[in-house]
């Protein structure tokens, strides 16, 4: 069965998304941990997480998928903003042990002038002392388009973060179709190629989670503007190969597609149609 779910509003709450999840064909969904351009979090309403996780659980969804804000910067030039980072994330691994077993993917962050190398250093720095053996979720790196001087821009980055990290088995990676085809590798016309690159660099094993997204740029563009499913240069026969690919096809995948909900309900009806069981 395809795993499939979108991105949705926190506002209600967790059991709310969980039933918005499923009345639009979903079995997980997507959510931002805080405010994703400003820093602040909701206070953590546990009933409404035990609700949530029992809705879920009787449902079979697949592991859910949290994102921290755009505001977290690891690999900052300014110390306030690492210190920033350091607290949201240490934070936000707190409250999510009160939800299933799941996914929170970030992203790496820019090193704003100071270069890849210190950018990669200062993340991996960041995530040893945030992750704990005890904790359940697993940290996801995202894979970056490369716009200005973001880290994780290539499949190289990631795996220079993952290697300084100590607690490999709590990291791993999210992989943004959009982000990765404007990042330069070729999802249409190379796919198998992709994926057994990223293989040699990073290791399939380390793939949790993708995000499905159609891209509005050429192949290469270094930029970051998402399409909906099969409205961009990916397109439509692109995506039903990422969906059924044997590396891929199991793993849960997340729109992030300019959709409100009756769009992504259109969305996950059709990739189902798309999808072979």
């Amino acid at each position: 069965m395809l795993k499939i779910g979108c991105h949705l509003s926190t506002v209600k709450g967790y059991f709310h998304m969980a039933k918005e999840a499923k009345s639009i064909g979903g079995n997980t969904f997507q959510f931002f941990t805080r405010n994703p351009r400003g820093g602040k979090a909701k206070p953590l309403n546990i009933k409404d997480a035990e609700a949530m996780t029992v809705f879920a659980e009787a449902n079979g969804f697949a592991k859910l998928l949290a994102h921290a804000p755009y505001t977290l910067n690891a690999c900052s030039a300014d110390a306030r903003v690492r210190g920033f980072a350091l607290q949201a994330f240490s934070e936000d691994l707190a409250a999510l042990e009160y939800l299933p077993s799941g996914y929170y993917v970030f992203h790496p962050g820019s090193h704003v002038g100071q270069g890849a190398e210190t950018g990669i250093k200062l993340i991996g720095e960041m995530l040893n002392k945030v992750l704990k053996k005890e904790q359940k979720t697993t940290v996801l790196l995202e894979t970056m388009s490369g716009k200005g001087s973001e880290v994780g821009r290539n499949f190289a980055e990631l795996r220079a973060i993952i290697d300084i990290v100590e607690m490999k088995e709590k990291i791993g990676v999210c992989f943004d179709t959009c982000h990765v085809f404007d990042g330069g590798y070729d999802l249409v016309n190379d796919l198998d190629g992709v994926l057994s690159l990223f293989d040699d660099e990073v290791g399939l094993d380390r793939i949790r989670a993708v995000h499905l997204n159609d891209s509005l740029n050429t192949l290469g563009s270094n930029k970051d503007r998402h399409a909906g499913i099969g409205k961009g240069s990916i397109g439509l026969e692109g995506m039903g190969r990422i969906i059924n690919h044997e590396v891929l096809r199991n793993l849960p995948f997340y729109l992030e597609t300019p959709n409100e909900l009756e769009g992504y309900k259109e969305e996950i009806a059709l990739l189902r149609s798309m999808y072979r069981e």
